[in-house]
């Protein structure tokens, strides 16, 4: 027979394995590999140096990135060695799959008719089922699941059926942990033809169209004279190619015309191992890549397969020893002994990874799962990362990328990775830029986090900490951003101009100015602070304006540190600042709990964003306006009923922080918060306004504490009840220590609070015998007689 099927399982070692065995012993003089044909022209780069799996190839539409698909191999893929055998003997390799052409038109065709199926179109719905039909429903139901299940995991039913608990666990056996191979592919030829026989139609029209192209690619290597054709395929597709008789030609070719086709690329990317597992989403995974590969490895350096088990247990030991876990040699000799006994009671040849984990969490972890967790992610799994050669055919904004990341000593890695850059240095400041850029075009490779050694909410300006983590769908994000430009600056640049002609809000106009000045670009800088001026121009909601400040402030803040002239961001500030405190008391009246809580959190950012100013001016003028907050909020003001009292406590709290309101007058706004003529809840809210985050107030405070004290005994019982929920919220806030201390002193009653002359005026002293104590008392403390 001059075409040899070869069904395997992607990313198998025990498949390749014996594939290539096969191979060496056929001597092929082509070899066809299920895979995109657009692809072809990048085979020869598996033979470059750089080259190192894992890795992907990327197709995708140069038009709509996003719409793109990823073929990945591994060094253990039976794919990826039958190409190797092909290039290294000089045999022609091509892949013969469906091109991805007509597949991303197909998938674009169902995704346009998904969209344009009304809810009212009786198609779209099932017909309702009731009374005996449910029954019958049911069964039909089940008889679908069934047959879908024999499609879409065969090995899975075929595992079944043999009394294993999945199809991993069938196939590594059955496959994997082989080393004879003899009449391996035979014998999958034939089980697959059993179980496409029993399996219905599929009624999806991707599947047939894919097998009538392989068929049609086979039957033209046939006519270009190849006599001994190698085709390496998925196992369910091996029985669908072996007719190729003259009448299933034409039908081959009547089920592939006049389909529609769009425009294509191809290229090589780095891949993970992380990306091969099951949780990826990948749908021809596995769930061990990391254990495949030790088995390749294994295979590669003629391991005998008693040494299998014990060199994995050995490295299992060493990680847990990295991270100062016990385990000896004598811990992994009897780890040995149980998996292969284990092995032995489930009729296993060898000890597969359930026997070797069951082992690992007896004598290892003493039946611990946790380090488990440990060993799945760096073992089992692992995060190995591939590399393509330089001359792989990558979009400027990629080889842009890959020149920064060499210069700037950033190599992209599949695990992550922290920097804490000092903004004062060079190489820093330029990796902060990097950073920023790549974020703003969207491409999320880092994230920017809190200063290393830094309390919360540190306003610290020298210092940067990125945790940055190559994934491959960032290479999408890279391409879609270059229609911005061929260099990662020139890309971020335009894309700012963009946002800022087409941003409709002002804080979304200052938070780009943050972005483009934290990216140093200076070519965008003007174009869009002119646009940030005319917005700030003609903005009257206070609410926007109050939020456009704190990122400008933060501009101002970096400014110095990153040499970037600031100039244009302090006028569009003064502006801003000057109009938000005049509208301040008006936008904080007649507000609901919901818009008062918005209203909270702006207050807190605009303060701490004054804070940062160095405008003394600034500073008075918002003081000033939370004065006229507080007094339009107190009985008898300007808005009585309409300032909350979240806003109003909050306001109380700011000024008596700053100093511009002493602790009696203080007292005296609390006082009136909480008297009587005002409703509780609305007194409640104040006081989560006064204290929220913070009980140190309440502690220190004596005169807070009688006050609150006070009202809180005033309360009738029916009034009480339905506040004390308000009130839990706010204590809730406070540090365990505070809300500790807060009992302690409730616990103690009221008599405890300590009284003006910290004497009870209630109590009888002797005199005399107080008297006898004083030349002693002055004797200890040095004060002479």
């Amino acid at each position: 027979m001059p075409t040899h099927i070869f069904g395997i399982r992607h990313h198998g070692p025990g498949s390749a394995r014996s594939l290539c065995g096969a191979l060496a012993q056929l001597h092929p003089e082509i070899v066809l590999v299920e895979g995109p044909p657009e692809a072809d022209g990048l085979l020869p780069l598996l033979a470059q140096p750089g080259m190192r799996p894992p890795v992907a190839l990327l197709l995708y539409r140069p038009e709509l990135p996003r719409q793109a698909v990823y073929y990945p191999f591994a060094a253990f893929s039976p794919e990826w060695q039958a190409l190797h055998f092909a290039l290294a003997n000089g045999i022609p390799a091509r892949f013969f799959d469906l091109p991805q052409a007509y597949q991303l038109a197909e998938v674009l065709s169902s995704e346009l008719s998904i969209l344009n199926q009304r809810p009212d179109d009786p198609a779209s719905e099932a017909p309702a089922e009731s009374g005996a039909g449910n029954d019958q429903g049911n069964a039909k139901r089940k008889t679908q699941d069934s047959e879908h299940t024999r499609r879409s995991d065969p090995l899975g039913w075929l595992a079944a059926a043999a009394g294993y608990s999945d199809g991993e666990r069938w196939w590594e056996h059955m496959v994997e942990q082989r080393r004879d191979g003899a009449d391996l592919f035979a014998a999958i030829l034939e089980a697959m033809a059993e179980l496409r026989a029993a399996a219905p139609p599929d009624p999806n029209p991707l599947e047939a169209r894919r097998e009538a192209h392989m068929r049609q690619a086979i039957r033209a290597a046939q006519k270009e004279g190849y006599q001994r054709i190698a085709v390496v395929c998925g196992a369910w597709h091996a029985p669908a190619l072996i007719d190729l008789d003259l009448a299933g030609a034409k039908a081959d070719a009547a089920l592939l015309k006049g389909l529609p086709k769009v425009k294509v690329q191809a290229t090589w990317v780095p891949w993970t191992h992380g990306r091969l597992a099951y949780q990826s989403g990948y749908g021809a995974g596995i769930e061990s890549p990391g254990w495949y590969e030790h088995l390749w490895q294994a295979t590669a350096a003629g391991m005998p397969p008693t040494e299998v088990s014990a060199r994995w247990l050995t490295r299992v030991a060493r990680l847990l020893r990295e991270h100062d876990l016990d385990v000896s040699s004598a811990h992994v000799i009897e780890a040995v002994r149980l998996a292969e006994a284990l092995a032995a009671l489930r009729e296993r040849p060898l000890p597969g990874l359930p026997e070797l984990n069951e082992a690992v969490q007896a004598v290892f972890c003493f039946g611990s799962t946790l380090p488990m967790r440990l060993i799945h992610a760096q073992l089992i799994v692992g995060e190995t990362l591939g590399a393509v050669p330089e001359a792989t055919p990558l979009a400027p904004l990629q080889h842009d990328l890959n020149r920064e990341q060499k210069r700037l000593r950033m190599p992209a890695e599949a695990s992550w990775h922290d920097y804490d850059l000092d903004l004062r240095k060079p190489n820093d400041l330029d990796r902060s830029h990097l950073l920023h850029r790549l974020d703003l075009l969207g491409v999320r490779w880092g994230s920017k986090g809190g200063v290393r050694g830094a309390p919360a909410g540190s306003k610290s300006t020298f210092h940067e900490l990125w945790r940055v983590q190559w994934q491959p769908e960032l290479t999408i994000a890279l391409i879609e951003a270059g229609v911005w430009g061929n260099t990662i600056a020139d890309a971020a640049s335009a894309y700012a101009q963009a946002a800022a002609a087409a941003a409709e809000s002002l804080p979304a106009l200052t938070q780009l100015v943050d972005q483009v000045l934290l990216a140093d670009l200076p070519e965008a800088i003007e174009p869009v602070m002119q646009r940030l001026n005319d917005a700030a121009a003609l903005a009257s909601d206070v609410a926007h304006l109050l939020d456009a400040l704190p990122p400008l402030a933060n501009v101002l803040r970096y400014g110095n540190v990153r040499n970037t002239d600031t100039t244009a961001v302090a006028h569009v500030i003064d502006g801003l600042v000057a109009r938000a405190c005049i509208g301040l008391p008006g936008a904080c009246a007649a507000l609901d709990d919901e818009a008062a809580a918005a209203m909270y959190t702006r207050l807190l950012a605009t303060n701490s964003a004054i804070a940062l100013l160095p405008n003394a001016a600034h500073q008075a003028s918002w003081h000033a306006a939370l004065g006229r907050l507080l007094a339009d909020a107190a009985p008898g003001g300007a808005r009585p009923p309409g300032i909350h009292g979240l806003i109003a406590g909050r306001a109380c709290r700011i000024l008596l922080d700053t100093g511009k309101l002493s602790a009696d007058q203080a007292a005296r706004q609390i006082g009136l918060a909480l008297s009587a003529a005002g409703a509780p809840h609305a007194a409640a809210a104040w006081i989560e306004g006064l204290l929220r985050d913070s009980g140190a107030l309440l502690i220190h405070d004596d005169a807070l504490w009688r006050i609150i004290d006070a009202w809180l005994a005033a309360l009738p019982a029916d009034l009480f009840v339905p506040t004390l929920p308000l009130l839990r919220r706010t204590f809730a806030t406070f540090q365990r220590a505070e809300r500790r201390m807060l009992g302690e002193r409730a616990r103690q009653g009221r008599a405890s609070a300590p009284a003006a002359t910290g004497l009870d005026a209630d109590a009888t002293y002797d005199e005399a015998r107080a008297e006898a104590l004083l030349p002693l008392l002055a004797q200890l403390l040095g004060l002479g007689a």
